[in-house]
């Protein structure tokens, strides 16, 4: 793991207390911003859905086919992210985010007044010119997007304003997609409405713009380097430098590749499976949009207001399970006429393609904002931007790759429906195999479900754990899933020093091995053992993470505090040898004492599984930090006891 730094923050220290994300919407850090990328989205997609609709059916273009528009068209929208996000990356890191929203915004303006010209005079090839423009407008805002949060919000924030801005946008591409259908099938003046419209968003935009706060350069020395060739390389490598990060930037460019062989199937899916017209196909894009907005919103709950990434396997499952589901609602449909919006809701089978289609993308939502948020915590801020960037060009990239597998598919004689297996059982694959290489991830998952549905877990004090940098965690051991509801509770990854025999322990040892716990033995015992746990645990804060140690040496046998032993004064000694002054957060575990997994039967443990019953109540409680030079093994042990007690 690479040390977190803190980036500049405009996030005020007690923003955990505010009720929910929506809190948010009241406060000019934030709502600002929210409405002004809210605009832009939806002006994107009013601007080209209306220009789609035109080219398609109201002029006729020799040199550019109807069956050919939709393609040309989205092909010049995402040209711009394979060639400038590298340049847009270094644009946000040397500059003050705030003057590069509203520089993009002015952008958008001078965009909008082009393309006006182009929708009254029916000039296509000046539409298509503003086509690639508003994909450079797109470009340079999503690094300033994803960058410009992390400095004004909180880490419990993080979560609620990457799902906020997630709904937004969806929200916004939905209500541009029907405003420009609609504009533009007015009759006579259906391309004037839609030029006044664009303008009209675009200033809206720019004048909400004004009010975001400045938020400084992380990296205002940076050199830029304007090969957008070399820079993209050089953005890739910067990505890869945190492995952590690298991998879940691949694992939401799959999820676009997800998305994208949905919603490009979703005009084919109505009319040639569901038997619907125009109607239809809007209707399965509004509920497709409606559920990422659910599930996006859901994150900030599901999480208890932190950076949460064990929803991410459970995100997985859900978008595997009804994709797959989506296969057999809609293979065994029966053959019929083309119907209109009310026919197609009248009949029962619809409503299970379209709850599957809401189920799954939901739990899109799920697997998405978290990604970003823990994307936006783990990267360096210096080069925030610029990895962003870099997962701007994968999403590009794959997005391309999803066309040409849906279209390879369908040319070898798969049906819509079969394509729809296929990124099902393919999305299970792929989702596995990053877990299996980033198992953050999938213990992230483990303790989240264990503190949600095998316990009833509540934490006090956590803003007591640091966000950043190293500290030692020092916490009553009570039954063998103590690290696993300590894991619950941090929004950082915990490494653990513990008792060699539980590594002995089935699936329990499978699970601490995959977190790489710090096994420790005995002196008398196994003396290398031992050594090699005090240089390991001192290694990882000389790296700036998180240690937990168990200072009672095992685990109570009559629930009581025991007293603590000198290990770690052993482990504060070597860090402070190696220039480390790491905090000590003292952590109390309650009302353990008596479940399945606390040593409560004679000293043995896992005897009676429903001694306590299923779903039973549990705490932590966090105290302050104690600094290293006024830790003594007594001294600690009465902090938590009176967290014991608190």
């Amino acid at each position: 793991m690479h040390p977190e730094t803190p980036s500049t923050s405009l996030a005020p220290a007690s923003t955990h207390e505010d009720p929910n994300q929506f809190a948010l919407l009241r406060q000019r850090r934030f709502a600002p911003f929210f409405w002004t990328q809210f605009s832009g989205a939806a002006n994107d997609n009013l601007f080209k859905f209306a220009f789609t609709v035109m080219v398609t059916y109201q002029l006729s273009v020799d040199w550019l086919p109807p069956a050919m528009a939709g393609l040309v068209i989205g092909a010049l929208f995402i040209l711009p992210f394979l060639l400038f996000s590298a340049t847009s990356g270094q644009l946000t890191d040397k500059y003050d985010k705030t003057k590069m929203i509203r520089f993009v915004k002015n952008m958008e303006i001078a965009i909008m007044l082009v393309a006006a010209v182009g929708f009254i005079a029916n000039n296509v090839p000046v539409l298509l010119l503003c086509t690639f423009l508003m994909g450079v407008h797109s470009t340079l805002f999503g690094p300033v997007k994803f960058a410009y949060m992390p400095q004004v919000l909180s880490e419990r924030e993080l979560t609620g304003g990457n799902g906020m801005v997630e709904m937004g946008t969806f929200v916004a591409i939905l209500l541009g997609n029907v405003a420009g259908g609609l504009l533009v099938a007015i009759p006579g003046i259906g391309h004037t409405t839609v030029a006044v419209a664009c303008v009209l968003a675009a200033l809206a935009g720019r004048a909400v713009a004004h009010f975001i706060p400045s938020v400084p350069a992380t990296d205002p020395g940076l050199t830029i380097n304007w090969n957008p060739f070399t820079e993209t390389w050089r953005n890739l490598k910067l990505a890869h430098g945190n492995i952590v990060v690298f991998r879940s930037l691949l694992g939401i460019s799959w999820m676009w590749f997800f998305g994208a062989v949905f919603l490009s199937q979703f005009p084919s899916l109505a009319k040639n499976v569901l038997h619907g017209n125009e109607q239809v196909a809007s209707l399965l894009l509004v509920v497709f949009s409606i559920g990422i907005g659910i599930g996006s919103l859901l994150c900030e709950v599901l999480s208890r207001r932190h950076v949460e990434i064990g929803l991410v396997p459970l995100g997985a499952i859900g978008m595997s399970v009804f994709s797959i589901d989506l296969y057999f609602a809609s293979r065994s449909l029966p053959p019929s006429d083309i119907m209109g919006l009310a026919a197609f809701m009248a009949q029962g089978a619809h409503w299970r393609v379209m709850m599957d289609l809401l189920l799954l993308s939901l739990f899109a939502g799920l697997y998405s904002v978290p990604m970003y948020a823990l994307i936006q915590m783990r990267s360096q801020p210096t080069h925030r931007a610029r990895i962003i960037a870099a997962n701007n060009i994968l999403n590009a990239l794959f997005m391309i790759a999803s066309s040409l597998i849906a279209g390879a598919l369908l040319g070898a004689g798969f049906t819509v429906p079969q394509i729809f297996l296929f990124t099902g059982i393919a999305n299970a694959v792929v989702a596995f195999y990053i877990f299996m290489l980033v198992p953050e991830y999938l213990l992230r998952f483990i303790a989240w479900v264990s503190s949600r549905f095998v316990y009833r877990f509540k934490v006090q004090g956590d803003e007591n754990l640091p966000s950043a940098g190293a500290a030692i965690l020092a916490c009553n051991h009570v039954s063998f899933v103590d690290a696993v509801l300590l894991m619950a509770a941090s929004p950082r990854p915990i490494y653990f020093v513990m008792d060699h025999r539980i590594f002995r322990v089935p699936v329990l040892g499978w699970l601490f091995r995959l977190a790489k716990a710090i096994p420790i033995a005995p002196y008398k015992e196994d003396p290398k053992t031992y050594e090699a746990a005090f240089d390991r645990a001192a290694q990882v804060l000389r790296e700036g993470d998180l240690l937990a140690i168990f200072p009672e040496g095992g685990i109570t046998k009559d629930g009581q505090l025991q007293e603590f032993k000198g290990g770690i004064m052993k482990i504060i000694e070597r860090a402070k040898a190696e220039g480390v002054e790491a905090p000590v957060i003292p952590m109390a575990l309650t009302n353990l004492w008596g479940s399945y997994f606390s040593r409560i039967e004679q000293g043995g443990a896992m005897v009676r599984p429903f001694r306590r019953g299923f779903y039973s109540r549990v705490g932590l409680n966090v105290g302050s930090a104690v600094a290293p030079t006024e830790v003594q093994p007594t001294l600690l042990r009465e902090r938590v006891q009176k967290l014991l007690t608190a």
